[in-house]
């Protein structure tokens, strides 16, 4: 019989290098890199995990965590007389001398805290993209499945069916295949125009999962990974069903626009177009719906402050999104995030572009679709973005012409290029 109010546990894998991302990836993990000016990319799961009323959740840790550790200390304090926690586990080499070989080598090494915890159900979510999802409403649909897992799939049109983990599922929702980015994709039953691309989101009963990841480990050909390796071969066994996030999930105070956003961030390209979604007039992802926040650390700053109203000085902020503790001084933001503590002086202009905590922008600089990492401090003058030539000496540059400044990074005044061609490096900051 099932529990009225069953016992679930959230597990948030945030283990991965984002090599992708880089440089934003180069001094801490990827769930820790920021976005949306006040946040870190793994509040968006925690939050949802809690949101959804899940208030016991371990997090999965392994490279560069230090960031990542710090920000959930910080920020993710709940009440231990209730016994509610978000805690980092890093790897303890608890099985033998081995980090982590993958997501479910990450689960099979603290298996013992499952046993602790004694959970009815698992939460399996990635600490790494971009969503509203109410966890509990997944949980429910998997119970009622009777499924040993339950994998969260998103409607996407067939035509982008190679770019995703793609789930075959007849009309009852239980899974036939799991393909990884096929080219000759079938569409679903109720539309053959859709797919179900992979969220790497999953539901466990925990008998099921420890079983899974226990025969996992004793496969010496298998990658440890929770979608390609754990959910495959439950997949072979027929004990799978997908949950039709687009089509069943429903968040409090979401609109028809934003509706079944997801976004995987894993790319600077991907990472800066999702950066993007933020500032139209109607955003696709909404960050302003108070009846599902996300939660975070705001550091104690003052608001925000334009200053200077003359023809040839003047501070403004267009279609943009402006942190606590900015100045902006007699310059000009368009189409821009700016993170807090970021300062523009006169006559900058800043376009199309994410820029973190501390960034100061000198004098008549001009900065198009660019993201620049924290601390960067731009001289005077500097033009990014506007010579792709030249940007291409000096930064990193993406597939997609985004250049990139990263952590700490001393920018060269105009005219001016290091010896090596690129950004002089100033180490971890």
């Amino acid at each position: 019989m099932v529990r009225r109010n069953p016992k679930v546990l959230g597990m948030v894998l945030a283990g991965g290098e984002g090599k992708r991302l880089w440089p934003l990836t180069r001094d801490r993990a990827k769930p820790a890199v920021p976005f949306g000016g006040n946040y870190r990319l793994i509040d968006f799961a925690l939050s949802n995990l809690v949101n959804a009323g899940y208030l016991r959740i371990l997090v999965l840790t392994q490279y560069k965590s230090h960031s990542l550790d710090t920000h959930l200390s910080r920020t993710w304090r709940m009440s231990p007389l209730l016994g509610n926690y978000v805690a980092p586990v890093p790897a303890q080499m608890r099985t033998g001398r081995d980090w982590f070989a993958g997501s479910a080598d990450a689960i099979f090494q603290n298996l013992n805290l499952i046993h602790d915890e004694q959970p009815d159900y698992i939460c399996v979510f990635g600490a790494d993209n971009l969503y509203r999802m109410d966890a509990s409403q997944m949980v429910e649909e998997h119970i009622a499945s009777g499924a040993s897992a339950s994998v969260a799939g998103l409607r996407v049109p067939i035509e982008q069916a190679s770019q995703f983990g793609v789930i075959d599922a007849d009309e009852r929702g239980h899974i036939r295949r799991f393909r990884e980015k096929p080219t000759d994709a079938e569409g679903l039953p109720d539309d053959p125009s859709q797919v179900y691309a992979s969220m790497g989101n999953y539901v466990f009963t925990t008998e099921a999962l420890v079983e899974a990841v226990v025969r996992d480990a004793q496969d010496v050909t298998s990658h440890h990974d929770m979608g390609g390796s754990i959910i495959t071969a439950m997949v072979e066994r027929g004990e799978v069903s997908v949950y039709d996030y687009s089509r069943d999930n429903e968040v409090p105070g979401e609109t028809e626009r934003d509706h079944g956003y997801w976004r995987d961030v894993g790319t600077i390209d991907a990472y800066f177009d999702a950066h993007m979604d933020l500032i139209s007039v109607h955003p696709i992802f909404n960050l302003y719906n108070d009846a599902w926040p996300i939660y975070s650390w705001h550091d104690p700053l003052p608001p925000a402050k334009f200053v200077f109203d003359q023809d040839d000085r003047r501070g403004v902020a267009l279609d943009s999104m402006v942190c606590a503790g900015v100045v902006v001084s007699g310059a000009t933001a368009r189409r821009s995030v700016i993170s807090p503590k970021v300062v523009l002086h006169t006559g900058s202009l800043v376009e199309d572009s994410v820029l973190l905590h501390g960034v100061d922008v000198g004098r008549g600089a001009v900065i198009r679709r660019a993201i620049i990492d924290k601390n960067v401090r731009i001289p005077p003058g500097t033009h990014i973005g506007v010579d792709p030539d030249a940007d291409r000496a000096r930064f990193h540059v993406s597939d997609h012409g985004i250049v990139v400044i990263g952590k700490g990074d001393e920018v060269p005044p105009p005219g001016e290029v290091p010896p090596s061609g690129g950004v002089v490096q100033e180490g971890a900051a």
